[in-house]
């Protein structure tokens, strides 16, 4: 806990809060007996902590901007991928205490469970510490000018980047699929593979099955353009 404590530079008055967050519902699931909570609730809270933060954060710091661009920086900076980046800069997975299936699975590198935990420990900051204490934390980890611009060059379109590249040698075929989908019906979770010549050349998950192929055509620009 004290490592973490260290990356995150926040100290917990109540180090519950920071246990919490590192509880997937699968790890909860195999504990029922002791009545361990999962991280769930706090991601719920740590979504609307981290929406406003970033909200109040943009207003000031782009008074010129309409409501319209404002919206689409902020889905870009709170997306799934960059909370995704978040955590792996934290290496958030090491902390996470999962279920023996999960896992199994490679649990700890999945996008959706690290995104969701990152969320879920702003949500602990947040009680912990105030709106102050998490906002340092969102701040440190999200907003800054440096981040801003990466997220806006990010958000190039990754299914037409992929495509260009792919392009550039003649006879290609480029197609994508969905490989599955889990959670509940009103937080489903879309796995998606993008297939280069008939060849999984990356896969990728989102909460709707655009966000899902995006993602899986980032991975595929990232294996493809791997020296």
């Amino acid at each position: 806990m004290e490592e973490l404590e260290q990356k995150l530079n926040y100290t917990f008055h109540d180090a519950a809060f920071l246990s919490e967050a590192l509880n997937h519902s699968s790890f909860a699931n195999e504990h029922r007996s002791t009545h361990l909570m999962s991280n769930e609730r706090l991601e719920f809270l740590g979504d609307s902590v981290l929406g406003f933060v970033t909200a109040d954060f943009l207003f000031r710091q782009h008074p010129d901007l309409p409501e319209g661009d404002l919206t689409r920086i902020r889905a870009a900076l709170v997306c799934e991928q960059s909370l995704y980046e978040v955590a792996q800069k934290l290496n958030l997975g090491k902390y996470l205490k999962l279920g023996r299936g999960e896992e199994a699975g490679g649990g700890r590198r999945r996008t959706s469970i690290l995104a969701d935990a990152t969320e879920a420990v702003f949500a602990a900051v947040y009680l912990d510490g105030g709106i102050e204490a998490a906002s340092a934390l969102i701040h440190r980890c999200l907003l800054d000018a440096e981040r801003e611009e990466a997220v806006e060059e990010r958000r190039k379109d990754y299914k037409t980047a992929l495509q260009e590249l792919v392009q550039r040698q003649s006879d290609q075929l480029l197609e994508y699929r969905m490989a599955g989908e889990s959670g509940p019906d009103h937080d489903k979770t879309f796995a998606a593979e993008v297939l280069l010549n008939g060849k999984t050349v990356g896969v990728g998950e989102g909460h709707s099955k655009k966000e899902a192929e995006q993602a899986a055509a980032a991975a595929a620009l990232e294996q493809l353009e791997r020296p």
